[in-house]
């Protein structure tokens, strides 16, 4: 999957990446860093629907589990931190 992302995308996959985020299992989750409610549900909502981040494991709606990248979303985080040839 080639997604292009910006900035704030990057650093929230990022965050998610260095297991700082905690993810609540819903439909349209909402996405906690360092305990801190992320200030832009609209791109936790993007990446959850491309794939790129997941609750990593069950968990009743509405709980706080942790959120992991998935396999497409280090793809993609690696392809926008590889530099172009």
């Amino acid at each position: 999957m080639i997604t292009t992302l910006n900035h704030r995308e990057r650093a929230t996959l990022r965050a998610v990446a260095g297991g700082h985020a905690e993810i609540s299992c819903s439909c349209e989750p909402d996405l906690f860093i360092d305990g801190l409610s992320c200030c832009d549900q609209s791109t936790v909502h993007r990446l959850a629907r491309l794939g790129l981040i997941a609750p990593a494991r069950p968990g009743k709606c509405g709980e706080l589990v942790p959120a992991l990248l998935t396999e497409d979303g280090s793809r993609s985080l690696g392809e926008a931190l590889t530099p172009a040839a």
